[in-house]
């Protein structure tokens, strides 16, 4: 039989308590994943507790307060605390979600944080996001065009610009493509559903005159054809995108130019 073990320093491990409650109040305890890369602790699981009166009503409201009065040592990304910049994205209760958009009155008993899962951790909750960034690059997500460029601005009918609803709204969280396990075992080699949907936005869009040579960057049996619809992409999008229906889309466009 096949015995599996973790790597070395890499089981977690019970970490510390920060705080009690020590007033009155509406009390939420935190487990939050903990992990720095200067010592050789193994990863381990912190806890808090925050007093919902006296913070935000969103996770993420409660991480900063976390960070700003209990444990300045705690690490995460965050931005625009409106759902636009994609930068908190982390798992929490089980789910890939961005933590500015994630109420606590959603999540039942302990509210347990970790960062995205499957990739390499930078530190705490701050995910390496270099080989998704390097791949968002190898699709050339720019207008691509030969004619002369117009005096003003590329004009599109109002039918052609609806085609790109449901995916010029990405914001390139990575919720997506590290809920898919294809993309678990093949991120070296397939792009995700987070760059698929991106790379069907420019082949989709009218201004955009490089759709061959788009297609053909695409051709290959691991960057696109790694999906098999799972759909954990399009439940975990927290702008509501399905990027298993424009991976689908993609397929058939690879099908119709062969025909």
């Amino acid at each position: 039989m096949v015995q599996l073990t973790l790597p070395k320093n890499s089981k977690l491990t019970r970490g510390k308590t920060w705080n009690q409650p020590d007033r009155e109040g509406d009390w939420k305890e935190f487990r939050i994943y903990r992990w720095n890369p200067d010592d050789s602790e193994n990863p381990r699981i912190d806890t808090y507790q925050v007093d919902r009166k006296q913070c935000g009503p969103m996770v993420l409201d409660a991480l900063i307060k976390i960070k700003n009065e209990i444990d300045p040592t705690l690490t995460f990304r965050r931005s625009c605390r409106e759902g636009i910049c994609g930068s908190c994205a982390m798992n929490i209760d089980g789910t890939n979600t961005l933590a500015c958009l994630k109420g606590m009155d959603d999540i039942k008993g302990p509210v347990k944080v970790y960062p995205l899962p499957h990739l390499e951790v930078v530190k705490d909750l701050v995910p390496d996001l270099t080989n998704f960034y390097a791949q968002h690059r190898s699709i050339e997500p720019w207008l691509k065009t030969d004619t002369a460029t117009p005096p003003k601005e590329w004009k599109q009918s109002r039918d052609d610009r609806s085609k790109l609803d449901g995916l010029y709204e990405c914001i390139l969280c990575a919720c997506c493509s590290t809920s898919c396990p294809s993309y678990w075992w093949n991120s070296d080699r397939y792009l995700g559903p987070a760059i698929l949907l991106q790379a069907y936005r420019w082949v989709i869009d009218s201004r955009d005159e490089a759709t061959g040579e788009r297609l053909d960057n695409l051709e290959d049996p691991f960057r696109l054809y790694r999906c098999h619809t799972i759909m954990n992409c399009a439940k975990a999008c927290p702008k509501g995108l399905s990027p298993a229906k424009a991976i689908a889309e993609l397929k058939k466009l690879m099908v119709e130019r062969r025909v």
